[in-house]
């Protein structure tokens, strides 16, 4: 019974490329040629497919969605790109304390 409920749940990748431009577009309420901007500047880096064709994983929409945010809440796009960089970098550190202090716990 157990390997059957494992089964049925599906682990999502949230790196996989999966989304056009057209539709991340639509999910963040940007403009494509925004995030087409945004690209160039590189704060975002979608991955490209059969040549040109940009996919967008769900880690680069939570990325835009953060964007929209800070954007909105006034951050020009410098200020946006230390801001994502310094929570990538506490996110690291979290991870790392908590690796460490599973082994000093034993587990």
């Amino acid at each position: 019974m157990g390997d059957l409920h494992r089964a049925a749940i599906e682990v999502i990748d949230e790196t996989e490329p999966r989304y056009r431009i057209g539709v991340v577009a639509a999910m963040v309420q940007l403009h494509p040629q925004t995030i087409r901007y945004y690209e160039a500047i590189g704060l975002i880096a979608p991955r490209r497919v059969r040549g040109r064709i940009r996919l967008y994983s769900d880690r680069d929409v939570e990325r835009l969605r953060q964007i929209v945010e800070l954007t909105r809440l006034g951050v020009n796009l410098a200020g946006v790109e230390i801001i994502l960089r310094l929570r990538e970098q506490i996110a690291a550190l979290q991870a790392e304390v908590e690796r460490l202090r599973a082994l000093v716990e034993g587990k």
